[in-house]
């Protein structure tokens, strides 16, 4: 009786901690959006660049009352592949502050160099 009430403690200290070990990396998430205290219009500027610099065409900028949105794709660079699909990315402002939404990692490590520059 021991033994199996020792066996249920067990099972259930180690349930315990799992769940504990398990909530803290769920809570922190991956979260993506990049806070800005810069103007929408330099962040605009600095995706350009950063777009350009990395090969990328800019197709069209649309403006709306809070948000940005660009649309790009991969340039032919030469080897007469064509174009690439057509991506976005948002550029939002949030209580004076801009957040880059929807944005691959190797662009924004660009896009926030370019901005502390």
């Amino acid at each position: 009786m021991r033994a199996l009430r020792r066996a249920g403690t067990a099972l259930a200290l180690a349930l315990a901690t799992l769940a504990v070990s398990t909530a803290p990396a769920h809570a922190q998430g991956r979260g993506k959006a990049k806070h800005y205290a810069v103007s929408s219009d330099r962040a605009l500027n600095a995706t350009r660049v950063v777009l350009e610099r990395q090969g990328f065409e800019v197709v069209r900028v649309v403006h709306s009352s809070d948000a940005q949105v660009v649309y790009y794709r991969a340039g032919n660079k030469g080897k007469g592949r064509g174009k690439g699909p057509m991506e976005r990315m948002v550029i939002r402002t949030v209580e004076r502050r801009v957040v880059f939404e929807e944005v691959p990692d190797r662009l924004l490590v660009d896009i926030d160099l370019q901005l502390k520059l």
